[in-house]
């Protein structure tokens, strides 16, 4: 006889266990008034003071108790209860899906969480008492882009394609930063015909000038930048955290120095290896082809940065700090070579300068434009105006022949030479007034942009040049 009960009977409502139910021929088991030998169902829907849970083990349809039940055991009659069992295990299976699909909305439940932050410092100003006492929009976009550019790129100092997740968090965070722009609009008058032929010009909205210009072209260098890493996927130099190489070598391009040298200065930086026979051809080529890529690409990323820089209005504040004599600011030395009637060269001036280091380099780079501004303020005295964007209009109006004017137009093309020649200099302490000032949203946004991306091409340029520097050496030693 099959001792095991049948569930779909236990789920009726009107079914209530009873020694009915057992085998007919077991008469000690009917006789028996309270406590009876219950099957297995009956038996996990009438153990309610288990200290057990009753769903924690499957249910064994031939486990069935060959003696009395203990007398905190009671015998389960009310279709209620099963019914009240039932519903808890039903709620027991829902919140297991419900944390299934926790679990797997986690990742993005951070991203959103991460992305509402950063959300919140740029309504904040970065000013977390959000008493009002924090920077200006355009400051903050500007200080959110270098910020993500240092978390995506700042520990990336290999010729290798970023990770997955730095890869969309670059693009995603990037996407949602620019967003500002396509609602930076200028209005623009334009001619519309009626039916009745009536010709009305109205006014239309569009993307201000220069985003509309500098945007779309960042984007793409940005691309090229990524698309030039994800070349590196397969490679056959490779990379040693420590490592040694010869003191006496010499210097490799124009970007960096030697890799010994770059090494004492920055020890953290990996050392590139190749094999003992140097790299192949074809590795080379590859090398020099993407080394001139990254190398157009930084001079794109130079000149939209120099222009949207030029366009910024210059703080009263670095106007008030300027010396009253551009002489003395300069030095006579500097000042005398200006001076000269005809013949003035700047490259041969930095040349008899011998700068020794990029520091030298930006200290005369601030004091010769902290010079031409002030030989321009001379020059447009007579047109004074509380207005820089003012001066600059009244520039085209001053006497070209005025010594003023003369001595701005060479200390402009010397400070251009010498960003030319050494084009890793920082910024100066006029470019970093006008963005700490800067008030313009678009203006603050391709600045850093453009200037993450300069930075970014430097530094691909930098280790590529780094790896042919080895290869050569160690072919070098070969020969």
């Amino acid at each position: 006889m099959d001792n095991s009960s049948n569930f779909d009977e236990i789920s009726e409502p009107s079914y209530q266990p009873s020694p009915s139910s057992l085998d007919q021929n077991d008469q000690s088991t009917v006789e028996t008034p309270v406590y009876s030998t219950m099957s297995g169902d009956s038996f996990m829907f009438g153990r309610t003071y288990s200290e057990t849970s009753a769903f924690s083990d499957p249910i064994d349809d031939n486990s069935y108790s060959s003696e009395p039940s203990p007398s905190h055991w009671p015998v389960t009659k009310s279709g209620a209860q099963h019914q009240a069992v039932l519903r808890r295990l039903e709620m027991k299976q829902q919140k297991q899906v419900v944390d299934d699909k926790l679990d797997d909305q986690e990742p993005v439940d951070l991203e959103l969480e991460t992305m509402k932050e950063r959300f919140s410092k740029l309504l904040l100003g970065e000013d977390m008492s959000g008493s009002g006492k924090g920077v200006c929009t355009a400051v903050t976009i500007s200080n959110a882009i270098t910020n993500l550019y240092a978390t995506v790129f700042g520990q990336n100092l290999r010729l290798e394609p970023l990770k997955p997740e730095k890869k969309s968090m670059w693009k995603r965070e990037m996407d949602c930063l620019l967003s500002v722009c396509d609602y930076i609009v200028e209005f623009t008058p334009k001619s519309q015909n009626l039916r009745d032929g009536t010709a009305l010009e109205v006014m239309e909205s569009r993307t201000r000038s220069d985003i509309y210009i500098n945007l779309p072209a960042l984007t793409k260098l940005d691309a090229m930048l990524i698309e030039v890493l994800d070349s590196f996927q397969d490679r056959e130099f490779w990379y040693a955290e420590q490592g040694s190489m010869s003191s006496n070598s010499t210097s490799s391009g124009s970007f960096r120095r030697v890799v010994i040298q770059r090494k004492e200065e920055k020890w953290w930086v990996p050392v590139p290896c190749v094999p003992p026979d140097g790299l192949s051809e074809k590795s080379r080529k590859h090398l020099r082809h993407k080394r001139d890529c990254a190398y157009q690409i930084h001079k794109a990323a130079m000149a939209i940065n120099s222009s949207i820089l030029t366009e910024m209005e210059i703080p009263h504040s670095y106007m008030a700090s300027l010396p009253k004599s551009g002489r003395a600011s300069l030095g006579d030395t500097i000042y005398r070579y200006l001076c000269t009637a005809d013949g003035f060269s700047p490259d041969h001036l930095l040349d008899c300068l011998n700068l020794a280091s990029e520091h030298e380099a930006l200290e005369l780079a601030d004091r010769v434009e902290a010079s031409m501004y002030t030989w321009r303020r001379k020059a447009c005295l007579s047109h004074s105006k509380s207005s820089w964007d003012m001066v600059k209009d009244l520039m085209s109006d001053v006497d070209r022949t005025d010594k003023n004017h003369v001595l701005a137009e060479r200390a402009e093309t010397l400070l251009f030479c010498l960003k030319q020649r050494y084009p890793e200099l920082s910024q100066t302490s006029l470019d970093t007034c006008k963005i700490q000032y800067n008030r313009d949203v678009g203006q603050a946004t391709l600045e850093s942009y453009s200037r993450v991306l300069e930075g970014l091409a430097f530094n691909i340029v930098a280790w590529i040049e780094d790896v042919l520097f080895v290869d050569k050496s160690v072919r070098t030693q070969d020969q």
